[in-house]
């Protein structure tokens, strides 16, 4: 048994290196860098950030975690877009955004049928948030891809697309780019991929989230040989996390002892006003913006923040 556990030690400790070049250290000045992030103030990034947030094991967060870093940066004066890219479009019933079947969706844009700024949509509840909503047409998608040129690139020239009719229409440039993905790894997942630069991967504090974990990264390394170069990890977030139970604080160090600085400092504990929010259709920091929950989003978001260069003000 402890071989065992030695053994798949080294394996993560490998993994960690190739993402980031350094082996896990504790304590020392970067113990104080959580702190530093918590007081700066929130500035927009040099230039938009698209990232996805994914892990193909569902019941993690993951959208949760996108809907609230989403409605953290756009209150705080950021703007911000969510492709929802699930075919069970939580993120968009969680804005309260409609993605009946008749409802133009990401879905259209990924067939090239249209555009995104014919489909995006405001989110009626969050200024500075608009949201590309899925539909349930996305469950037949990845087959219909599957004939399609550059079937992997067609959520990222759609992005690049908008990027320029804003810039044309005179509209300012977007700060954050969230895209929400289903809980596997088809082709969905790897057009988000292929379209973002950072992934952000929510996990839930328990055994069996290290072995997703490692089966991600795999993937993301794949996909950055092959179709983006640029992908990398953003960072890790431990969701769900109950410190009442032992195996959260060890499932917790294990994360934190492969990978390290990926880890944000900030978790995100169990909360049941997180789990009512969507029933509203509202992100719990609008829902209850006291509620533990709303605050540890806050928190994320200005670690997050932390990890982007700062835009540049005219002297």
């Amino acid at each position: 048994m402890a071989q065992e556990q030695e053994s798949r030690g080294g394996a993560w400790r490998a993994l960690r290196q190739k993402w980031t070049g350094r082996t896990a250290e504790k304590g020392g000045a970067d113990a104080e860098e959580p702190a530093r992030l918590q007081r700066r103030r929130l500035t927009r990034p040099d230039r938009t950030r698209v990232f996805t947030t994914s892990n193909q094991k569902g019941g993690v967060g993951k959208t949760t975690t996108t809907v609230n870093l989403a409605a953290a940066l756009a209150r705080a004066g950021m703007r911000v877009m969510v492709v929802d890219i699930d075919p069970q479009g939580n993120a968009s019933t969680a804005l309260n955004i409609p993605h009946t079947g008749d409802v133009a969706s990401v879905y259209d844009v990924l067939l090239g049928e249209m555009e995104i700024q014919d489909v995006v949509q405001d989110a009626p509840d969050v200024d500075g948030l608009q949201v590309v909503p899925a539909t349930i047409d996305l469950a037949g998608a990845e087959i219909e891809l599957v004939s399609l040129v550059a079937r992997e690139q067609r959520l990222s020239r759609a992005l690049e697309a908008y990027t320029a009719w804003r810039e044309e229409d005179g509209q300012e440039r977007l700060d954050y780019v969230f895209i929400d993905c289903p809980p596997s790894l088809g082709l969905l997942t790897v057009n988000a991929f292929v379209a973002a630069e950072e992934v952000l991967i929510p996990i839930q504090a328990e055994y069996y989230a290290l072995e997703g974990l490692s089966q991600l990264l795999t993937t993301v390394e794949r996909v950055r040989g092959r179709f983006n170069q640029k992908l990398s990890i953003l960072g890790v977030a431990l969701t769900m996390y109950d410190r009442r139970n032992r195996l959260t604080d060890q499932v917790s160090d294990d994360v934190r002892d492969c990978l390290g600085k990926l880890v944000f400092e900030t978790v995100i504990p169990r909360n049941v006003r997180l789990s009512e929010a969507p029933s509203h259709g509202l992100p719990a920091l609008i829902y209850d913006q006291h509620c533990t929950g709303s605050r540890a989003y806050m928190a994320l978001a200005r670690e997050l923040i932390g990890r982007f260069p700062a835009e540049r003000q005219a002297a």
